[in-house]
């Protein structure tokens, strides 16, 4: 399959050095040897390495059964999770559908609309949500490897409590599916106990790293977004970022480049895009570095922005703040609609010089014009070429930062696959609430 995602190093300034990539390569081959070996720290969770290419057939096709009957029957699908149970599902939903997909008509929408929810703890958007889907056909997809996350497990009583005011038990039964463990957890029980249909995570895959299994692809599926396609451009990235030589590997060589910086004193990364279809996925590439990196005092602290918007409110500081920023930009290089400017003899704004050219072409020179100025200003860009939105660039986007995160992580020295952090304010939390 083509290669759909292509690094571009050619604006990370004067003050990179092409030496310095190749004297980190012995690391970068050392820490592909921990990574493909299971030597290094969390092998036990490296299972989203072969989900592209896992026999799941069986699988897969209850899963998109599942999905077709919701498409059919429902008019609303309540995702609940929170973290990596729905940030990689609602990043491929908003990044390959329309970003107002709920606000068209049916036949047109082609599936039932999608809120998320779980996924905090705010009563005003809850009771919103809840409002949203008074009247709607409701299906619902719980999403929890454990069962007793706060926020979740919140959202699902709620939830049951309203359905259960609108459907009998047997009817709600049907409407409720569970992606949970295999063998444990409250949601596991639960979801035995009354009858629900399950979906596993598989144990050797994370929350962040496990958008590529059900946890990720039935909401995609019910959405419309032919999952394998996603899967298929996943195995093809699989094929071209698991080998060892770093002068190939583009997920390598991005890993290698954050590290480098990191070294010279920066010390925040931001995730740039040109096109608001990638918002949520920044918010998933946040989780992912974050959590995987984020530990004895280390790495670059991930944020993102949405430009032209933020060019407007925290362009000022990019270009002449403190000199701590790098930034990689995500770049869609084609299939953009031909949304041409009119032409207004007038030209009270001044913009008549661009009559009859494209929206995309404009959008596409504001690209080129900031990262030149970015670069000119002092902070390293790299580029990530996307060939396009589509299911299968979704599927190899995901492989290509999960692959360059591992990396990363263990060029830290740190272990990429736990979280050992994200516990302490749940302790204060609980103890605060009164919780036994």
């Amino acid at each position: 399959m083509e290669r759909y995602i292509r690094l571009d190093e050619s604006a990370l300034g004067a003050g990179v050095r092409a030496a310095e990539l190749d004297q980190l390569t012995p690391q970068v081959e050392t820490a592909h040897r921990l990574l493909h070996s299971g030597g290094g720290a969390g092998a036990e969770f490296r299972g989203w390495m072969d989900l592209p290419v896992r026999d799941q057939r069986g699988e897969l096709d209850r899963l998109q059964a599942v999905a077709a009957r919701w498409r059919e029957q429902a008019t609303a699908l309540v995702v609940i999770g929170i973290g990596g149970s729905y940030l990689g599902a609602r990043a491929a939903i908003e990044m390959l559908l329309p970003l107002y997909r709920n606000e068209l008509p049916a036949r047109v929408r082609g599936g039932p609309k999608i809120y998320f929810l779980g996924n905090h703890m705010n009563p005003a958007v809850t009771a919103e949500i809840l409002q949203l889907i008074e009247g709607e056909d409701v299906v619902v997809n719980v999403i929890s490897k454990s069962g007793t996350t706060t926020e979740p497990a919140l959202a699902f009583r709620l939830i049951r409590e309203t359905l259960a005011r609108r459907y009998p038990p047997a009817e709600l039964r049907r409407r409720i599916v569970a992606t949970t463990d295999a063998r444990r957890g409250a949601l596991k029980q639960l979801a035995d106990d009354e009858g629900y249909e399950q979906f596993v995570i598989p144990d050797d895959v994370g929350g962040r790293y496990s958008v590529l299994t059900p946890v990720g692809l039935l909401p995609m599926a019910v959405a419309g977004i032919d999952v394998e396609r996603v899967l298929a451009g996943a195995a093809a990235g699989r094929d071209f970022w698991s080998q060892p030589q770093m002068a190939t590997n583009d997920a390598y060589r991005y890993a290698a480049w954050r590290n480098i910086l990191a070294r010279k004193g920066k010390e925040v990364e931001l995730l740039a895009n040109f096109d608001p279809h990638l918002h949520t996925f920044g918010e998933w590439w946040k989780q992912l570095f974050g959590e995987s990196e984020g530990k004895d005092g280390k790495a670059l602290y991930p944020a993102s922005v949405d430009f032209t918007t933020d060019l407007h409110s925290l362009g000022q500081y990019i270009q002449e703040g403190r000199r701590i920023l790098i930034e990689t930009v995500l770049h869609v290089l084609e299939g953009e609609p031909p949304v041409q400017i009119p032409s207004e003899p007038r030209d009270l704004d001044g913009l008549e010089y661009l009559a009859g050219q494209s929206l995309a072409h404009v959008n596409a020179m504001a690209y080129q014009a900031t990262v030149a100025a970015h670069q000119e200003g002092g902070v390293p860009v790299l580029q990530v070429h996307l060939a396009r939105r589509s299911p299968e660039v979704f599927g190899q986007l995901v492989y290509f930062f999960e692959t360059a995160c591992a990396i990363s992580g263990y060029l830290l020295g740190v272990n990429p696959f736990d979280q050992p952090g994200v516990e302490a304010y749940k302790k204060n939390m609980f103890r605060l609430l009164g919780k036994p």
